[in-house]
């Protein structure tokens, strides 16, 4: 059953909607393949990257006016061997040892960033939690529950998508937990 989102802003031309949405040049991401594939209700919210940053949660809340607290980054994490998805708020930074124990583990670092690339198929800036090359443990912080629809990277720069906390936890097979240090 296919549930409509009430955006939570005035949609704009390169806004779509559900898994009908019309393809545009060079929008089509593996993340959005998968939302399309899938069914579930989103929206897409296109922005001008600016190259020379480097804080892309942060651009991508300013560039698209939200509070920072309802767009999420994408971090991949090596807990004691096997890569870990970690979604939290821009606002906040992701505290490793919450989630090796998230995951049952002790000890947490972050994957070297040429191995996330490889391994989810996105490069730094823009890796999604959906449509990643290899599927990994998606851990998503807790308080992305308070949010009717969060924002994540559509996989790239300057793509966001908007989607409802419950549907990306399903999407992925997350899991909740708070991870923000």
């Amino acid at each position: 059953m296919r549930r409509s989102m009430e955006p939570s802003y005035e949609p704009r031309p390169t806004d779509r909607f559900g898994p009908v949405a019309a393809k545009k040049k060079g929008a089509s991401t593996p993340a959005l393949m998968a939302l399309q594939q899938s069914g579930t209700a989103f929206a897409v919210h296109e922005y001008s990257h600016d190259p020379n940053e480097t804080a892309f949660g942060l651009e991508a809340a300013k560039a698209l006016r939200l509070e920072p607290e309802r767009v999420f980054k994408t971090l991949v994490a090596d807990v004691d061997g096997q890569l870990v998805v970690a979604c939290v708020p821009v606002s906040g930074q992701l505290s490793l040892k919450a989630l090796a124990a998230a995951v049952g583990s002790k000890r947490a670092v972050m994957a070297d960033p040429k191995l996330a690339e490889r391994t989810t198929g996105y490069v730094l800036g823009g890796i999604s939690p959906l449509g990643q090359r290899k599927s990994l443990p998606t851990i998503v912080d807790d308080s992305a529950l308070h949010h009717s629809t969060i924002f994540i990277s559509g996989g790239r720069r300057g793509l966001d998508i908007e989607v409802r906390p419950e549907d990306l936890i399903a999407l992925t097979k997350a899991r909740t937990a708070p991870i923000q240090g």
